[in-house]
């Protein structure tokens, strides 16, 4: 996410190294890197030139005000301040109170309108404890209601739709009086999207508006469509005025040009972002966070956040108990990895991490611990609980089982000896140095290709 901006503003502070002091000179080719960088990224060049100005101007005023502080670090702190106030200035909530609460979503067709409405249902559900119902508003596109229907029953909340009628806007208001008399917290109305605006479009997602009076209506972008995703958000407020955007596919190959222009194009906040395929994959917007990934800063606060929602205090003490007696075993492993998992992908989780998405060819493979899951699940009960009864013979058959050679199976095996034993230590108050020198080596961050 934003690697190449990331990389390109990073060579624009590069370039103050060595320099005492903020000048005239080294601020101008700084700027005028940062503002090649955000063009790059697909920022409209009126907005990169109006924000590269206002990073000019903090610049010059504070060159002779700061001077203990390494122009470098000031360059940033000044274009961090800046991108923040660009993208909002701070995170947004959104209106899901009511009886019920209704919440219209908006968009482009492939924009993710549907995966998103259950992604924050399950959010809702989960983090927010409501009574969801979604509702089936797509008429259209095949397989559009089968496709919610799937998404409901995963996520785990209910689904009005009725696939007699094809009128999207009876079927929206049915919705609302279902959710009322079966007293859900929130409706989210799932709406047909278009592959460009048109007239027809945009008049049937007004009078779905119209008919539910929602508490919140939310226009789902495609951020890899860079600023035409910022265009087709501004014309899409002028009809519906929607409350706020939420960014989809921000984990594939997008350049940030959307994230960074959309709040000053449109005047509106973006209060979601979609980071991955998995239900889970929805954030909240941070401004400042996000800033702070662009700038290679890391995202601690939000690692923190994905740990604590995987935590399990129950069994984080059972193991705890395990890891003293020196019993921690294949399958405690395998579940602390199931649990990493659900954090999201080791690339993103590693960026969060400040100083980390510097490391350049950083080695993480997510294939890797599907293989060394597949070792795990070769062994027999026995074996999983009592890793020391792992003679030859008994790798051999392991091996085979998994598709995998036996130089692979010991290396797998010596790695996690070499882990519980650091545990162990750690357990002790003892081997941090030993643990940090030895992390490369643990199971599943490197060997396995």
């Amino acid at each position: 996410m934003f690697e190449s901006l990331s990389d390109k503003l990073d060579q624009a502070f590069k370039g103050l190294t060595g320099d005492h002091k903020l000048t005239e000179i080294n601020i101008a080719q700084s700027i005028k890197e940062i503002r090649r960088a955000l063009v790059g990224a697909d920022v409209n060049y009126k907005i990169a030139k109006e924000f590269t100005d206002k990073v000019k101007e903090q610049a010059l005023g504070s060159r002779n005000v700061l001077k203990s502080v390494k122009p470098g670090d000031l360059m940033v702190k000044i274009v961090m301040d800046e991108m923040v106030s660009l993208m909002g200035g701070q995170s947004v909530g959104i209106n899901a109170k009511g009886k019920p609460g209704v919440i219209l979503i908006a968009g482009l067709q492939g924009s993710g309108k549907t995966t998103f409405t259950g992604k924050l249902s399950k959010f809702l559900k989960d983090k927010k404890n409501m009574k969801v119902l979604v509702a089936a508003c797509d008429v259209y596109r095949p397989a559009a209601i089968n496709q919610l229907t799937v998404i409901a029953e995963q996520v785990g909340v209910d689904i009005y739709k009725d696939e007699g009628n094809t009128n999207p806007i009876d079927i929206a208001g049915s919705a609302v009086a279902y959710a009322q008399q079966n007293h859900y917290n929130v409706l989210i109305v799932d709406t047909a999207g278009r592959l460009a605006v048109d007239e027809d479009m945009m008049k049937e997602i007004a009078g779905i508006k119209e008919a539910v009076t929602p508490t919140e209506t939310l226009f789902v972008v495609d951020s890899m469509t860079g600023q035409d995703a910022v265009n087709t958000a501004k014309a899409f407020n002028e009809v519906i005025d929607y409350d706020g955007v939420v960014l989809t596919k921000l984990d594939g190959d997008t350049r940030g040009g959307a994230a960074l222009s959309v709040k000053y194009t449109v005047g509106k906040p973006i209060k979601f972002v979609s980071t991955g395929e998995k239900m889970e994959d929805l954030d909240v917007f941070h401004p400042d966070r996000m800033a702070q990934r662009i700038l290679g800063m890391g995202d601690i606060v939000s690692f923190v956040e994905k740990a604590q929602d995987q935590f399990d205090e129950v069994e984080a003490k059972r193991l705890e108990k395990k890891i003293k007696k020196n019993k921690f075993d294949f399958n405690d492993f395998l579940g602390q990895l199931n649990q990493i998992r659900k954090m999201g992908d080791l690339k993103s989780l590693m960026g969060m991490i400040p100083g980390m998405s510097k490391i350049k060819d950083l080695d993480i493979d997510d294939s890797a611990f599907s293989k060394v899951e597949s070792i795990i699940l070769s062994m027999t009960t026995l074996e999983r609980t009592n890793p020391e009864v792992l003679n030859m013979s008994r790798k051999k058959r392991i091996a085979k089982g998994c598709g995998r050679n036996i130089h692979e199976i010991n290396m797998f095996i010596k790695q996690f000896d070499q882990m519980r034993k650091m545990m162990h230590m750690m357990s002790k108050g003892k081997g941090m140095n030993q643990m940090m020198q030895n992390f490369g080596n643990m199971p599943g961050m490197k060997g396995f290709k």
